[in-house]
């Protein structure tokens, strides 16, 4: 209970602050309507007022619990207007791409460590590539896999692989660098192989490392998701719900595609901590 009420204050906090921030925000169309129409109002009315508008600038939060509501619980699942089903269409995405991003997030860590060579020229070309901003990168990378035919869920989850592999390459290569001297020392007194130093030191002393760039990964695999979404044009997807709330300017629908992706990146991470805890406690260290 004690871990719990900390975060019950925090939510509250944003509550109360998202409320006033609403009302705030919300006012001026409210004062502009009465004055148009010769109307005083009191605070109570121009609160009141501001918890209700069909396009605020700032949606209320019980707004957006109500879209919720009716686009998760009261629409059917696989209707394109659930939450569900286009939630369904960018966990595929950012899936395929942490796959892809920790696939060659460890296979350069693998390398950096063991080849000067990589340490020297690849690991300068990765900090370089995430120096690209996404939103530059993501139509380019469309369009170029789009000429080939290759369209759907593979390029959202190149882009997304794209900005996770980092995480996983900068963790890896710190977590294989990890051992002591000593207990490297220890394994050439015992005259272990190149790859027994890897697999019997190396890799277990990275696991820590590992799951933290992962964690750190399988978030930004989800943004770069949603990012690749947005100049497809795509009519799937939570990035689509976000397009297509701005068309509109259906803020109440951006905002409840936005805490969707919150909700859906919290239980990504939550998932690698699940696996950590998992594989950590096999291997008899705590986290």
């Amino acid at each position: 209970m004690r871990h719990v009420l900390p975060v019950l204050a925090v939510v509250a906090a944003i509550i109360v602050a998202w409320y006033g921030a609403a009302a705030w925000m919300n006012s001026q169309w409210t004062l502009d309507q009465a004055a148009r129409e010769g109307r005083e109002l009191t605070i109570v009315d121009i609160v009141n007022d501001t918890m209700v508008q069909e396009r605020p600038k700032l949606p209320a939060p019980h707004q957006v619990g109500a879209e919720l509501w009716k686009t998760v619980v009261a629409t059917r699942p696989g209707s394109k207007r659930s939450l569900l089903w286009h939630g369904w269409v960018t966990l595929s995405a950012t899936a395929a791409g942490f796959g892809i991003g920790t696939v060659a997030g460890l296979l350069l860590a693998v390398g950096i460590v063991h080849s000067r060579a990589m340490d020297l020229s690849v690991m300068p070309w990765a900090v370089a590539s995430q120096t690209i901003p996404v939103l530059a990168i993501a139509p380019m990378v469309i369009v170029v896999l789009n000429s080939v035919g290759v369209s759907g869920l593979l390029p959202k989850a190149v882009i997304a692989g794209w900005l996770s592999f980092f995480p996983v390459v900068v963790g890896m290569v710190k977590g294989l660098r990890a051992p002591e001297p000593m207990q490297l020392d220890q394994m050439a007194t015992w005259n272990a192989s190149r790859g027994q130093l890897f697999w019997k030191l190396r890799l277990p002393a990275s696991m820590p490392w590992l799951f933290a760039s992962l964690k750190v990964a399988v978030a930004a695999a989800l943004v770069g998701t949603i990012v690749g979404e947005l100049p497809a044009g795509a009519t799937s997807g939570l990035g689509a719900r976000l397009l297509s709330g701005s068309y509109y300017g259906q803020t109440v629908q951006i905002w409840a595609a936005l805490v969707a992706a919150a909700v859906l990146a919290a239980g990504l991470v939550a998932l690698v901590a699940a696996t950590e805890r998992l594989v950590l406690g096999r291997m008899g260290m705590r986290r």
